[in-house]
């Protein structure tokens, strides 16, 4: 399949998003281009897909659902607004958690996730870290995980009254993270996560 020539410098909108039928993964950071790295490293994968099974077991029979990439996420500015020619908002992250199970469709989630998790690697660690952090505070997303799979840890943020991401803390080793949305009913082992 051909790769499109498209111009970075240019702003798009979901709309046009949809018609960029190539093997590029990208997202749109309002309403920019964001290329995305190609398939991720073997622990990344490992790490992801524990995570979506710990969540996915916890979830099973309640309301709330787990996603993993590739999987849009899009996130109007304002959150009345559903038309894809003004959304220029649209993510694809690691893993997301929804429980308003009316923002979903076939093309993905419309709006912000519960919770949102990105494993970092050496290439993304700034877009996860900053542009991300920053993306998903604007947009409400209520927690937020950042996982380093270097340094075997996870950062976590929770949204607060104010609409600005606190940080909860830092959690390595044999550390139980408590999931803040599920109001501590689960806590995920991190030893169960970093597996060697």
């Amino acid at each position: 399949m051909k790769t499109l020539n498209l111009d970075l410098n240019k702003r798009y909108t979901y709309a046009d998003y949809l018609t960029w039928m190539d093997n590029v993964r990208r997202e749109l950071y309002n309403g920019f281009i964001n290329l995305m790295t190609p398939a991720p490293s073997r622990k990344h994968q490992r790490i992801s897909t524990n995570l979506v099974s710990i969540f996915w077991n916890f979830l099973r029979y309640k309301s709330c659902e787990v996603y993993h990439a590739p999987s849009d996420v899009r996130l109007p500015k304002d959150k009345n607004d559903y038309d894809d020619k003004t959304i220029t908002t649209v993510v694809q992250p690691d893993i997301y958690v929804i429980c308003d199970l009316s923002k979903m469709d076939d093309k993905g989630c419309l709006g912000a996730p519960d919770l949102i998790v990105e494993i970092v690697s050496a290439n993304n660690s700034k877009r996860d870290v900053k542009d991300k952090f920053e993306i998903y505070q604007e947009h409400g997303v209520r927690e937020y995980w950042i996982v380093n799979p270097n340094d075997e840890n996870v950062t976590v943020f929770l949204l607060d009254k104010n609409g600005k991401f606190q940080f909860v803390g830092m959690y390595a080793g044999d550390d139980k993270i408590p999931v803040n949305i599920f109001k501590g009913d689960l806590r995920i082992d991190l030893s169960e996560v970093f597996l060697p």
